[in-house]
């Protein structure tokens, strides 16, 4: 699959959303609240616009999926998913573990994906059957020997239902739990991918919030399925595994319960 003119759009679409959050970060913006109670600021509208913009100019007959303004249908069998600031909480509290999703998807599968932290000027792509890259620089996920040596990362427990929250302590009462990352919303993903951090597990995500992760995790070497094993689309129901060795996966199921 030739993906070199996509790619380099998904560099545009990555470079329009830097420059519309940039100006806003640790400034005294204001925030509304969503219909799901969730924040959103001009940083988040002002970046999938610029995003639009492009893609309705270049590839008009493609289809968009972004957080902020919905789904417009295209006629290729090809959508771009965005997720113009991934982590709005983190945003607006000052901290640089946010990010910028951008995925294509091909009949429903992400076939290319980017991570980018518009402050710290880090970019992970990752495309189907190509190495991952940060900043251009080939990544790996690291192995590892045994699941009580993981490392284990999620947003937040208020993300998860009572049930859930049994399960994910579960599964990290198996991990190396002292370390435990929480927060760090598309941030854990890219740090997976780059070899420092093991299993990121979360549920009730969405299209926007998974897609760009897949093609990243994946390419580094890694694997992203849902709690049940099964590889993630467009229908998938929002729980989400990303494991750095995919020699734990039957490790990482089995504490979950699944």
């Amino acid at each position: 699959m030739n993906l070199t003119a996509e790619i380099a759009l998904a560099h545009r679409l990555a470079d329009a959303a830097r420059e519309a959050i940039r100006p806003h970060f640790r400034t005294p913006i204001d925030a509304e609240r969503k219909g799901d109670a969730t924040p959103v600021t001009i940083a988040d509208r002002s970046a999938e616009e610029a995003m639009r913009r492009i893609l309705t100019a270049e590839v008009p007959q493609d289809g968009i999926h972004g957080e902020e303004f919905g789904v417009s249908e295209g006629r290729s069998g090809r959508q771009w998913v965005l997720d113009p600031v991934d982590g709005t909480c983190a945003f607006l509290a000052g901290r640089a573990t946010f990010g910028t999703l951008i995925a294509l998807l091909i009949d429903g599968f992400p076939v290319l994906g980017v991570i980018d932290q518009p402050i710290l000027s880090e970019r992970w792509l990752g495309v189907a059957g190509q190495p991952t890259t940060l900043n251009g620089q080939p990544v790996l996920a690291r192995a590892c020997r045994q699941l009580s040596d993981a490392t284990i990362a999620t947003t937040g427990p208020q993300y998860f239902t009572h049930e859930e929250g049994d399960r994910f302590m579960a599964l990290a009462q198996k991990t190396d739990h002292k370390r435990m990352v929480m927060g760090g919303d598309c941030y854990n993903y890219a740090l997976l991918a780059t070899g420092f951090v093991d299993v990121v597990c979360e549920s009730g995500l969405k299209l926007h919030d998974f897609a760009a992760l897949v093609p990243v995790v994946e390419g580094a070497g890694g694997l992203m399925c849902d709690w049940n094993g099964e590889p993630l689309h467009a229908g998938s129901d929002g729980h989400v595994l990303a494991i750095g060795d995919p020699a734990r996966l039957e490790d990482v199921l089995e504490a979950l319960g699944g």
